[in-house]
């Protein structure tokens, strides 16, 4: 009897010991034995999260668990990716991601481009650009990587005129030559807090780009008088530590948010205020 207890408990130490030997983001699935994965991605609320959710069922099918952690903010979401608590994020465009390594030293690549959110002007007192009156007071976001992107906004749209020979992806306000009404422009504002600006009636327009826009139910097709085009180089990206973009599981959300899936649920679910793009 003592001899059996001892065998059936080396026998519960020995499998005790194998399940701990398996690594904390794969577990056993099914009776197969077939290892599952668990993805942690961060995002943004509006579109990137929604579009996550989608992505879900379709990672599944490949073994792949899709955890997404949300974020308000464009800060956090790149220490939380420095830090190992994501495996990847998805709330920022290139030219963002290229600042955020030149100031903070990240180790970070473009594991793959997913939509184009297009930036909108906004304004409860007019309904053109041309009805902005001679010192019109415009707000716009404090984040220095959206600024260049605005002012083109503004330049195509014929109100002002910047440095010939210049970047225009990193102008500034110092680089405004021609400013025929004297536009006031207003940086101070969290990106996060100028629809809420907007909905105060503050400023005579206010800038927006289109996920905080659609976060609180505006349109910015048909709720902006002036918004960029299809064109515009501002793409989301799935954002990954050097060395990742070659895993198995980034490919696979990769490639899963440039399914025909998921880019026709984008055209159906904006109606064209968030593009898909591929192979970006």
């Amino acid at each position: 009897m003592k001899k059996w207890v001892t065998l059936l408990f080396a026998a519960v130490l020995v499998l005790g010991l194998a399940a701990c030997g398996k690594s904390d983001n794969e577990k056993s699935s099914g009776d197969n034995g077939n290892k599952e994965t668990t993805l942690v991605v961060g995002a943004s609320n509006t579109p990137h999260s929604v579009i996550l959710e989608k992505a879900k069922p379709l990672l599944k099918e490949k073994g792949i668990n899709l955890e997404i952690k949300k974020f308000t903010d464009y800060v956090l979401p790149n220490k939380s990716l420095e830090s190992k608590d994501l495996d990847a994020n998805y709330f920022q465009h290139i030219p963002y991601l290229d600042k955020q390594i030149k100031d903070f030293g990240y180790d970070f690549v473009n594991a793959g481009g997913v939509h184009i959110e297009p930036m909108g002007i906004y304004s409860k007192k007019y309904k053109s650009l041309d009805e902005l009156p001679k010192g019109a007071k415009i707000l716009m976001s404090n984040s220095v990587a959206d600024h260049g992107r605005i002012l083109t906004l503004f330049e195509k749209n014929g109100l002002i005129k910047l440095k010939d020979g210049i970047n225009k992806d990193e102008a500034t306000i110092k680089d405004i030559v021609e400013n025929p009404k004297n536009l006031k422009f207003d940086y101070e504002f969290d990106p996060a807090f100028l629809t809420t600006a907007y909905n105060n009636g503050e400023g005579d327009a206010v800038v927006i780009n289109s996920n905080f826009a659609i976060d609180v139910g505006m349109n910015p097709k048909t709720d902006s008088i002036a918004i960029e085009g299809d064109d515009s180089p501002y793409v989301n990206i799935i954002a990954v530590r050097k060395g990742d973009e070659n895993k198995k599981a980034i490919k696979a959300l990769v490639e899963v948010l440039h399914s025909k899936e998921i880019q026709d649920f984008i055209l159906k679910e904006w109606k064209g205020s968030v593009v898909p793009v591929k192979g970006e």
